[in-house]
């Protein structure tokens, strides 16, 4: 089989195993994405892999660049680089993609075991108080309204703000006369 033919296979492979996994993410044909851990979980890290032209015969290109992986130091990323880097060598000429997304499951723990999260931004708010851009409160989102829908508040409400009094009340003679009408009209065609 042609290198080709084998990253066919093994892409028909890796997209009928991961289906609806959110975990896995196909970016290109040849270009993947595997969370190892859950969101929440501070020891998660983002795998990227490209495969060259000449895959499975040389080696996949396996970076840890993603955004999310910002919090791990550059130590711990080296680290885990050279560990897949030894598992593509022994399954150099083989899909291995399944099997590197899986020792890399495996030993997450063992990967992770020096991790200690990186700080990006420190705002000293008083002498004994840090607080780090990850911890921030967040600021309650207000919505957002269009043009339209501002000069519909407006013209419904009062020079205060406040909507008239009893602008949700049912117009109560129409339904009285609606009631009546239809009761009458029965009344009507039962007579005759």
């Amino acid at each position: 089989m042609t290198a080709n033919e084998d990253q066919e296979m093994e892409l028909e492979a890796l997209r009928s195993i991961y289906e609806g996994d959110e975990c896995f993410k196909e970016i290109s044909p040849g270009s993947f994405q595997f969370r190892i851990g859950d969101l929440e979980d501070s020891k998660a890290f983002i795998l990227d892999v490209t495969w060259p032209e000449m895959y499975p015969e040389t080696a996949p290109q396996i970076s840890l660049d993603a955004f999310f992986n910002n919090r791990i130091s550059a130590e711990t990323k080296q680290l885990i680089l050279s560990k897949l880097e030894e598992q593509v060598e022994a399954n150099l000429g083989t899909a291995m993609m399944y099997t590197l997304f899986e020792w890399a499951k495996e030993n997450q723990e063992a990967l992770m075991e020096n991790h200690k999260p990186t700080v990006t931004a420190v705002t000293l708010t008083s002498s004994n108080e840090a607080t780090t851009g990850s911890m921030a409160k967040k600021k309650e989102k207000k919505e957002q309204l269009t043009k339209a829908q501002k000069r519909r508040i407006i013209n419904r409400t009062d020079n205060k703000g406040e909507l008239p009094r009893g602008w949700n009340w049912v117009d109560v003679i129409k339904v009285s006369a609606v009631y009546i009408f239809s009761t009458s009209k029965h009344l009507v065609s039962l007579s005759l």
